[in-house]
């Protein structure tokens, strides 16, 4: 059976007069403003090995306005970067330092916080084109401070988790710190020998314990009220 095929719309006189209906407006995706900076604007781009190619990090600092670019091939847990260095050292009042993103500066969060807190009283502005992190506006300001909450939270829990591990170990018996050299054992025998007649010198005894000399007679006067340093008793007073 054959469907027979709908009628075609024919337009009206009126339709023909208006003209095509009008386009339909589509929103456009907001952009990060490039940060308004009475100075200069200083990239700092990083890669971990010199294998690597920063091509897309000086692009984007390119097109975000740098004047000047810091180029390093390290590790960003490395804070002797020669480059990272000489870009601090460059900025002054009223610039601004410019990265690609946050852990091209550090991987570790104390060390952004540090080295943005550092400009921040040097009047260096900090932007992170990525993120759209601008230390210049309450916005961004607003961000670091959560940064600075956050690194304090994880300084307080990893201090709370080594006193609880302190204590755990210390209710088992076990006491941090060196081993002691001297030993219970040692310490009777080095009291036996200051006990003969005539007694037996400091440094004998610590040879004779593989000690030093130093350790035989604090834990000597530590353990006996008696000085350590006389080698024969004390004489009797005449009546």
């Amino acid at each position: 059976m054959a469907i027979a095929a709908a009628p075609r719309r024919t337009r009206t006189a009126a339709e023909d007069q208006a003209g095509p209906p009008p386009l339909r407006k589509v929103a456009k995706r907001p952009v990060a403003q490039k940060p308004r900076s009475a100075g200069h604007l200083v990239g700092y781009a990083r890669v971990s090995t010199a294998e690597q190619e920063p091509a897309l990090q000086l692009d984007a600092l390119a097109s975000a306005g740098c004047w000047r670019v810091f180029t390093d091939h390290a590790s960003g847990s490395r804070e002797d970067r020669l480059e990272l260095v000489l870009a601090l050292d460059s900025l002054r009042p009223g610039d601004m330092l410019v990265v690609w993103r946050l852990d091209r500066l550090g991987r570790s969060l104390p060390h952004l916080l540090e080295t943005v807190t550092g400009l921040r009283e040097r009047g260096v502005g900090f932007w992170s084109v990525t993120e759209a992190v601008d230390t210049t506006t309450a916005g961004g300001r607003l961000v670091f401070h959560l940064f600075g909450a956050l690194a304090e939270f994880e300084r307080q829990l990893i201090r709370d988790r080594t006193l609880a591990g302190l204590a755990a170990a210390r209710a088992r018996g076990r006491v941090g710190g060196r081993p002691r050299t001297m030993t219970p054992a040692k310490l009777r025998l080095a009291r036996a020998m200051r006990a003969q007649i005539p007694p037996v010198s400091l440094g004998q005894i610590a040879v004779e314990l593989g000690l030093a000399k130093s350790t035989v007679a604090r834990n000597l006067a530590a353990s006996s009220p008696a000085p350590v340093d006389d080698p024969s008793p004390a004489p009797r007073r005449r009546r």
